[in-house]
């Protein structure tokens, strides 16, 4: 039989529900991206072969909050004769490489479903690789030249590996991509202004001494390219990679490439 009432409308519905006392205070939770790649790795191992908080961070914006952090050991000590973009794809792959020989026959946890590497570089207007900032007097010399020189670029490679489930004939299938970003410092900035920047200590543990998500920011004038590639990881990139990855064996392609390491340069 019908209900003696009609049903509540959509409106009166929401108004209960803002009103109900059992509502937490703030926006309502997201929910999270209805992506298959995303969503056969919910549940499963996630290993992020770096110790950078951001870009656990930036992973958990595709909706991987519960990333294992196992930084790798490789000593990232690549000859510089190596053009910019070979030194930061080989590292980036060498450490995803590194990370997943451990993690392959870890007994406790299992194997990994994926292991994710990405390594970040700033390449100077006049071609020089930039790392970390190994003292002060390195980072203030580094944001210097960065102002004086010119447009640099930075450069990130993310490297991701995901264990085939071949019996027959076990291997991974890895997907590398190397994603540019062009970055301008304001030519401006005084030299009082990038000391006090250095004396934050914000920069220390970054590429090129600077965070652009951070105070780092006032020594911007332009970016031109993708911002979460400056962070530490392109998520645009990195989406398509696991993407690329986690096609069902059965709809690999044969080429080889595809299967042990396939390398974009933008």
């Amino acid at each position: 039989m019908p209900p003696s009432d009609p049903p509540p409308s959509y409106e009166e519905l929401h108004r209960k529900a803002l009103l109900s006392p059992r509502r937490p205070p703030g926006p309502p939770p997201l929910l999270p991206l209805d992506i298959p790649a995303l969503n056969l790795l919910r549940n499963r191992r996630v290993v992020l072969a770096s110790a950078s908080p951001r870009r656990k961070q930036l992973l958990s914006i595709l909706g991987l909050k519960q990333v294992e952090i196992v930084p790798s050991t490789f000593k990232e000590d690549l000859p510089k004769t190596l053009s910019p973009y070979e030194y930061v794809l080989e590292t980036a792959t060498e450490k995803c490489r590194e990370v997943y020989s451990r993690e392959i026959n870890n007994e406790a946890k299992g194997e990994p479903a994926i292991v994710i590497a990405a390594d970040t570089i700033i390449i100077s207007a006049k071609g020089r690789i930039l790392e970390k900032p190994r003292n002060p007097q390195d980072h203030l010399d580094m944001l210097k030249m960065l102002r004086d020189e010119g447009a640099h670029k930075v450069a990130t490679a993310v490297a991701v590996m995901k264990p085939l489930d071949n019996p027959i004939d076990p291997g991974y299938n890895m997907q590398t991509h190397v994603e540019t970003t062009s970055v301008k410092f304001d030519p401006n900035v005084s030299d009082d202004i990038l000391l006090a920047y250095v004396r934050t200590r914000d920069g220390n543990d970054k590429a090129g001494g600077y965070g652009i998500q951070s105070a780092g920011s006032i020594l911007i004038e332009k970016i031109e390219g993708s911002h979460d590639n400056v962070i530490g990881l392109p998520l645009r990139a990195t989406l398509s990679l696991i993407e690329k990855a986690m096609v069902p064996e059965e709809g690999m392609d044969d080429n080889m490439d595809n299967m042990f390491g396939n390398s974009d340069e933008e």
